[in-house]
């Protein structure tokens, strides 16, 4: 306890000091508004939405009577699991990833429509929605074949559908697509039956080729032993005439190397002494000649 000059105790004008304090102190803190970044402040003055959005940094308002509720206006990724049924009717169940925003202009007009819940009340219901219209289109085959084609038309639809809402979606993605079993099966036992039609086809096409092969080898084998009996007989002819030359050659330097004078050495020296038994006579008669007695 304090005492005045009197001595008198002073406690309360402590406790109305400290009072004012605590009130000039919620004052000063009531009339201001701190925005963080990557947020916008809506003003409500008694509840009712201003139109006033207050962007980021510090600003006054007043006491008790506005109150700033803050928009997260960064990046949001958010994971929806849905199902949908394809163009040929089966079921096909979806992981898909969405990349939103709020826009910042549009933070007053969302926080009045739906609150804080827009994720919820706007953002999931679209993705719902556009995956179920889009996917109606494709049958189930398609959807796998032509993903990246399907997610680019989801992304459209839906940046289409939420624009008016004041939520931008800056990406999408399909994390998983998923079938029935049933389905599954087929498309296994259809991929088995594609995959035999394929080994049969190669087979026979194999098949093909080595016959063709072979007939072409034997055409070859028989190309070239009709070739080597060619030459063979092109070379004993060349042989034969060679041959035949050569000996027409000798005959006609045996045939010149003759003369009387070599007929009548050759004569004598082949004769044995004896005379002829018989000589021509006239009329071509042959005449026994006598043979002279030793």
């Amino acid at each position: 306890m304090f005492k005045n000059k009197e001595g008198k105790v002073s406690g309360g004008k402590v406790t109305l000091t400290a009072v004012v304090l605590v009130l000039a102190l919620a004052l000063i803190i009531g009339s201001v508004a701190v925005i963080p970044a990557g947020h916008t402040g809506v003003v409500t003055t008694l509840g009712r939405v201003s139109d006033i959005v207050l962007q980021e940094g510090m600003h006054f308002k007043l006491p008790f009577v506005q109150q700033v509720i803050l928009i997260n206006n960064r990046i949001v990724k958010l994971e929806v699991t849905t199902q949908a049924f394809s163009k040929d009717l089966q079921t096909v169940s979806a992981v898909l990833a969405v990349n939103y925003r709020i826009d910042k202009g549009m933070s007053q007009a969302i926080y009045r429509n739906v609150g804080n819940a827009y994720e919820g009340v706007l953002v999931v219901p679209a993705v719902h929605e556009v995956l179920k219209a889009v996917v109606a289109e494709y049958t189930a085959s398609t959807l796998v074949a032509d993903r990246s084609t399907v997610s680019v038309e989801l992304d459209n639809n839906l940046k289409s559908k939420l624009a008016d809402s004041g939520i931008v979606v800056e990406d999408f993605n399909i994390i998983d697509w998923d079938f029935s079993d049933e389905y599954i099966a087929a498309i296994e036992q259809k991929q088995v039956a594609e995959q035999n039609l394929i080994k049969t086809r190669t087979e026979q096409e194999q098949a093909v080729v080595i016959a063709e092969a072979a007939a072409k080898q034997k055409v070859i084998a028989a190309q070239a032993e009709a070739e080597a009996s060619v030459i063979a007989a092109e070379a004993r002819a060349k042989q034969i005439a060679t041959e035949a030359a050569a000996q027409s050659e000798a005959n006609r330097k045996l045939a010149e190397s003759l003369n009387e004078n070599l007929i009548q050495y050759e004569t004598v020296n082949k004769w044995d002494g004896k005379l002829p038994s018989v000589q021509t006579g006239e009329g071509g008669v042959l005449i026994g000649i006598d043979q002279p007695t030793p």
